[in-house]
């Protein structure tokens, strides 16, 4: 087994640990609501948290409820992660295929002579 097929294997190994994901955005926003009393007229603005996302070319916004945030920000950590370690497992793959073509070239030419 090559370097590359140990290094590829480790990395699909790792997938099995992924947790829940979503291909989000978590972003914080601060926002007035309008009130002429409220302490955000006076430029206290109020927190939210929403999830970005693209779908067929545009942009989505969901709202985040305070206490799914920690959640969420995870998932979206995961999600990270998760195309991180796919990025990594298509790379090393590519290599397991460039290293093969010269080893099926050589092999070619030792039983050629033989």
């Amino acid at each position: 087994m090559s370097r590359f097929q140990t290094r590829r294997d480790n990395k699909l190994r790792q997938l099995h640990t992924i947790g829940p994901v979503v291909g989000a955005s978590l972003c914080r926003r601060m926002t007035k609501c309008g009130n002429p009393n409220c302490k955000c007229a006076r430029g206290q603005k109020h927190e939210s948290w929403c999830l970005t996302y693209k779908e067929q070319g545009k942009t989505h916004t969901v709202h985040v409820p305070r206490d799914m945030i920690e959640e969420v920000r995870q998932w979206v950590s995961e999600y990270k992660r998760a195309r991180q370690l796919l990025r990594d497992i298509s790379y090393q793959s590519m290599r397991i295929i460039k290293e093969h073509v010269p080893h099926k070239r050589a092999a070619a030419r030792v039983k050629g002579k033989g």
